[in-house]
């Protein structure tokens, strides 16, 4: 865990997050210890913010933002529709230690955007859950909550360091309890069971879901895409059909389906991400 000052914290968008309908982007860190074999930030490399040593040894360490928290205090607009983090996560394993988020909800709360967007897969977010709901007071906050898959095994093939399924879950049924609002983000899809990752979602949140399959260059000719890490292992592990815009496709429609007979939407890319920056009329 390094630190080191940055000249901003909050970054007007572009591409995937602006068709979402955001702003601005805010990330605390650069670099995500969580390390999962399928992130697609650094295949972007210098176009993430990132440093030649993150993308080569992505992973492995993180450095904060030192100065994070007095940035976002000059940078704070009333109108803002912010996204956190599409570049790190933001309860990553060292955030426990260096407790980066207070200080800035801090500044949220004494100025807050139009709407603030949580991007994570981390339970450590409960620690923070006094300061979710006095901000959820004040800005139309949301949660969304990366479930990934509804096999542990899949899981600690393609991201070892991250928290168990069912941890996922009790965190998001706290988070939906304590009045938060709380997506399920199914993103990527990783290998599954879509009847019972669906059956999961839907029963630990009660909005909308969002989801997308691997990145793959035969659909997305340039920019982000599946690290080769995932593709090894898919290979190696018999799930290379995963990677298949054709297959993919028929397990997203068959959980759009299955969540739609439930009375909600699923959506994918920019229109499922777009309705986390929604603001109602």
């Amino acid at each position: 865990m390094y630190e080191a000052p940055a000249r901003s914290i909050l970054s007007a968008v572009s591409g995937f997050i602006a068709q979402a309908g955001f702003t601005h982007s805010l990330t605390p860190a650069r670099n995500c210890t969580f390390g999962c074999t399928y992130c697609y930030v650094p295949t972007m490399r210098v176009y993430g913010g990132l440093k030649r040593e993150d993308w080569l040894q992505w992973g492995q360490f993180t450095t904060f933002k030192q100065n994070a928290a007095d940035l976002l205090r000059r940078e704070l607009r009333p109108e803002q529709r912010i996204y956190c983090s599409p570049l790190v996560d933001p309860y990553q394993p060292p955030e426990a230690e260096r407790r980066q988020m207070p200080g800035l909800f801090a500044e949220l709360i004494a100025c807050p955007p139009r709407v603030f967007v949580i991007q994570t897969r981390g339970p450590l977010i409960l620690r923070d859950l006094d300061l979710l709901r006095e901000l959820a007071r004040r800005t139309l906050l949301r949660v969304s909550f990366s479930l990934t898959t509804d096999s542990e095994h899949v899981r600690k093939l393609y991201e070892p360091l991250c928290a168990p399924v069912g941890e996922r879950l009790a965190a998001m049924r706290t988070l939906r309890e304590a009045g938060i609002a709380v997506h399920a983000t199914l993103a990527p899809l990783l290998p599954c069971n879509p009847d019972a990752l669906a059956a999961l979602a839907l029963e630990s949140t009660d909005a909308d879901l969002i989801g997308d399959p691997f990145h793959t260059r035969r659909t997305k000719c340039r920019g982000a895409t599946t690290r080769d890490a995932a593709l090894r292992i898919s290979e190696h592990r018999g799930f290379a059909a995963w990677h298949d815009p054709h297959f993919a496709g028929g397990v997203v429609e068959r959980i759009r389906e299955l969540v739609e007979a439930a009375g909600r939407r699923f959506g994918v890319g920019p229109e499922g991400f777009g309705w986390l920056a929604e603001v109602p009329v």
